[in-house]
């Protein structure tokens, strides 16, 4: 049975300037943050597949993207692996006063009101000065989780619509407004904006809807994938590109009957 002290031994030796891999002493956090991300989505596909296997090896790539970090900011003299550990042990417990101190909590909202409350204080503590509700929402994260952090936290304070149905209104106008534009002549930056538009009214439906929205994407992959692929076998020989659209189509439909 190996111990995270076997992994932080595996990557010095990775890192060594004198007998490591090259690939591996080539890297910077730069050009390790791509992976990092992948490695984080390959954990949630495992989870939407429900393969368990998968998952505890999809977990150790993520947690090996952590050690490389940390090997890397260890060998600049910024910190270590120890550290890291050490400082999301202490925000865990400073977020958690209901767990480790006297504070009540009712539910998990009330958590979640609590848990940016600590958030808010600490960029105080650290001397940020930007007092918004939108402080601290990372423009690292891909755009829709973006929108989605957005959206819940300007609902904090009671900017939101009251249900589902004036979002599906807003979503009919938003399509409407995208569809004058292209009647108008398709301005590429016109069409950039009203599309942004749709996209993040398409997030907003998702949360009131309580629908993850990059489970419901990548459902809507794979199933396309999965319809697609067959259209292919059904082809056959012949293949896609000898048929036109209407043949393409009736293949389509007949892929989605299959479904049923």
């Amino acid at each position: 049975m190996s111990s995270i002290d076997d992994l932080l031994a595996i990557m010095a030796a990775l890192r060594d300037p004198d007998r490591g891999c090259p690939w591996d002493l080539q890297q910077t956090f730069a050009t390790i943050a791509p992976y990092t991300i992948e490695e984080s989505y390959e954990v949630a596909d495992a989870i939407d597949r429900g393969d368990m296997p998968a998952l505890c090896d999809e977990l150790g790539d993520l947690l090996f993207q952590v050690v490389f970090h940390a090997q890397m900011a260890s060998e600049a003299g910024q910190f270590g692996f120890a550290d890291v550990v050490t400082a999301i042990c202490s925000k865990m417990r400073r977020r958690h006063p209901h767990v480790f101190g006297e504070a009540a909590i009712t539910d998990a909202q009330a958590q979640t009101l609590a848990w940016e409350a600590h958030k808010r204080a600490e960029r105080a503590a650290r001397g940020e000065d930007d007092r918004s509700i939108l402080a601290g929402i990372s423009h690292g994260m891909p755009e829709w989780q973006r929108a989605l952090k957005l959206q819940k936290r300007a609902a904090t304070v009671g900017f939101d619509w009251p249900d589902v149905a004036p979002v599906i209104d807003k979503l009919h106008e938003e399509i409407e407004e995208v569809r004058d534009e292209f009647a108008a002549g398709a301005n590429p930056s016109r069409l950039t904006d009203e599309i942004g538009d749709l996209l993040f009214v398409c997030v907003n439906i998702a949360r009131h809807a309580r629908v993850d929205v990059s489970a419901a994407l990548r459902h809507a992959n794979a199933k396309f994938e999965r319809r697609f692929r067959r259209m292919e076998q059904l082809a056959g020989e012949e293949g896609l590109a000898a048929l036109d659209l209407a043949g393409q189509d009736e293949l389509w439909n007949a892929a989605k009957r299959e479904e049923r």
